[in-house]
């Protein structure tokens, strides 16, 4: 735990779960814990963890590989990707929502090369698309 009167400039790892009521200025990379930002936490921070629970206020980035949850009294700005994200009534979010992580712009470029390799796309008649058969 990060208490109240804590504040930390840098980067926060490990091995466990964290909850911050304090304040971090950097990073936190937790990828297989949780992170919780109690009502008094302040964080200027990308945050990468399995679950990220806001109470309080995040500014910056934010990754949950399993889940993210924004309740009523929290105050995210920034972008968040995760498979689930949960935004109580009343909570305050500025950013974008990627639920779909799987699908990077790599797949994307990867799927469109591979089809310009197989050659002209043709009609169910094999007669290449754009001319007319005979």
């Amino acid at each position: 735990m990060i208490g109240p009167s804590i504040v930390i400039k840098g980067t926060v790892s490990g091995d466990e779960d964290l909850l911050v009521q304090g304040r971090v200025e950097g990073s936190i990379d937790l990828g297989a814990h949780e992170v919780s930002v109690g009502q008094s936490g302040r964080v200027t921070a990308d945050i990468n963890a399995n679950v990220v629970k806001i109470d309080g206020e995040v500014t910056g980035d934010i990754s949950g590989n399993e889940k993210v949850v924004i309740s009523k009294s929290g105050n995210v700005r920034g972008n968040i990707v995760a498979p689930r994200v949960t935004l109580e009534d009343g909570a305050i979010f500025k950013g974008s929502i990627d639920m779909d992580p799987g699908e990077t712009v790599a797949n994307k470029v990867s799927l469109a090369s591979a089809r310009s390799a197989e050659g002209p796309a043709e009609d169910l008649a094999g007669t290449p698309l754009g001319q007319k058969s005979g």
